[in-house]
């Protein structure tokens, strides 16, 4: 007996490499992830916001590093201090944009076939449309077509029939709002490959010229070089704040002198634009004036230093001095500002009623400002250094303005000479603003009318003495706004039209 053999399974054929491009491609354009990119996109926004970011608040960034350092090294890690110069939000704008350039290519092909298209000709049973009513039996197919076409409906006439369409716009507010977004993310990138901004601080009667030595913080584009920068510069003449009886800060605005021609007062959200260059206000403190003198008698220190506020109700604060020249030792001191002092070592009021600067800690030795590695302006030293420092002075030793403290040691003596206020600018030059600004309003334009047009189709027809209408939407949920318009056009249709030129409405 002979064995039958079943012939083995085949195996249904997979995609293929070509298959899976395909799809990818289908599925990285289509609508909805074009949707869910943008959703994305606006979610990786939130920690922008939320963190202080290293480009805007560099002192804010420093102050959570010194409470939280371990926290802080953990944003760090994930680019949460430079939300926008991530590679993970890169990578989501990206997709975004080459999303939205598959979205809007073969909807623009459609379209422009869809406006060389006629309209189709009329059904010959109109009652089964949605909307339906009949019409006087004088009224000729050149007589509807005339009226239709003054409601600004595209007509076309057969036998005995007329077939009108409106609506077309629908479909280019969509374009536009995609076009628009396409235009928002390329002004963006233009921005980022030609514009450029940075921070300073600038201490009341300092000055700063718009070069790239002179910032604190700079981040160019990539296409950025020294040469870019627009040249001018200005003086900060004074800094005015006003609070209100209970401390709340109401209003503050700085005064310059700008390329020693005009004067400008800057304020919040009203920057100082030279040749399409911001210069924004975001911050200010105070810098009291300090005189250090070291042990040999000469003068190290003697200038105004700017404060890291660490309490923003009552702007107390605490500065640091260092003395790399000092002799016998270089000096570093930990200072407290209060502009207005308690009493208790804190401030209650964040106007200068009552200036009080307080001496904390002074230390002695090689500070390692001349190590070569960069040091924050707001510690003395790192702490590997700190563990080889000796600590001449800890406590809490008030100096009111004029006031004097002799360090321990013969170490040398500190000095409260006066107080000013500092401010930080961030300087901008963003070549995509304005393109940004009129893409954005295109898309609101173009979303708007996407959303208030509707596409809908009227067909008359006229026989044997009796004519009719019908009506009908091509947009989901619009019938109901369509049921008053079909009876403002059969209103339009049923009207008379006399010898005399006359009209009398039915």
């Amino acid at each position: 007996m002979t064995a039958v053999q079943t012939p083995p399974a085949e195996k249904a054929p997979g995609l293929g490499p070509a298959g899976w491009l395909r799809w990818g491609w289908r599925t990285l354009t289509s609508m909805r992830t074009a949707l869910i990119l943008l959703f994305l996109l606006a979610l990786a926004s939130i920690p922008g916001s939320l963190l202080p970011q290293r480009g805007v608040e560099p002192d804010k960034v420093a102050q959570l590093y010194e409470s939280n350092p371990a926290l802080a090294e953990w944003y760090d890690r994930l680019f949460l201090f430079d939300v926008f110069a991530s590679p993970w939000f890169a990578a989501v704008y990206l997709l975004l944009f080459t999303s939205l350039i598959g979205c809007i290519v073969p909807r623009t092909v459609t379209f422009a076939r869809e406006l060389r298209r006629r309209p189709p000709a009329a059904p010959r049973h109109l009652s089964r449309l949605p909307h339906h009513a009949e019409l006087p039996g004088e009224l000729t197919v050149e007589e509807a077509a005339r009226r239709l076409r003054r409601m600004r409906f595209r007509v076309v006439t057969g036998d005995g029939w007329v077939s009108a369409e409106k609506g077309y716009l629908r479909e280019a507010g969509n374009l536009v709002f995609h076009i628009s977004l396409l235009g928002l993310l390329v002004a963006v990138a233009v921005g980022s490959l030609f514009g450029y901004r940075g921070n300073v601080l600038v201490v009341e009667g300092d000055g700063f010229a718009n070069t790239v030595a002179a910032y604190d913080q700079f981040t160019p584009g990539r296409l950025v070089d020294a040469q870019s920068l627009e040249p001018f510069w200005f003086t900060l003449k004074d800094f005015r704040a006003t609070y209100s009886t209970r401390g709340q800060e109401l209003d503050y605005s700085a005064f310059l002198r700008v390329d020693d021609r005009r004067d400008y007062e800057l304020k919040v959200n009203e920057p100082l634009d030279v040749g399409g260059t911001q210069t924004y206000l975001i911050g200010h403190g105070y810098a009291p004036v300090v005189k250090v003198t070291d042990g040999k008698g000469q003068v190290v220190v003697d200038r105004a230093v700017p404060c890291l506020i660490t309490v923003r109700a009552t702007l107390l604060s605490d500065c640091v001095v260092k003395a790399p020249d000092a002799r016998p030792s270089q000096l570093g001191l930990y200072l407290a500002f209060a502009p207005t002092r308690d009493g208790h070592g804190g401030s209650r009021f964040p106007a200068p009623l009552a200036p009080e600067l307080r001496l904390m800690a002074a230390f002695t030795g090689d500070l390692g400002t001349r190590s070569g590695v960069p040091q924050s302006v707001y510690q003395i030293a790192p702490p590997e250094i700190m563990a080889k420092l000796d600590r001449i002075f800890m406590g809490s030793h008030p100096l009111k303005v004029g006031d004097s403290f002799d360090l321990p040691g013969g170490a040398g003596k500190i000095e409260f000479t006066g107080v000013k206020e500092w401010i930080t600018l961030q300087i901008a030059y963003d070549p995509g603003r304005v393109p940004a600004l009129v893409s954005a309003a295109l898309a609101v334009a173009g979303i708007v009318g996407s959303l208030m047009i509707r596409r809908r189709r009227v067909f008359v027809r006229v026989a044997g003495g009796t004519a009719e209408a019908g009506g009908l939407t091509r947009t989901e949920g619009s019938a109901a706004g369509f049921a008053e318009e079909f009876a403002d056009i059969v209103r339009v249709l049923s009207t008379r039209v006399q010898s005399n030129g006359d009209r009398d409405v039915r």
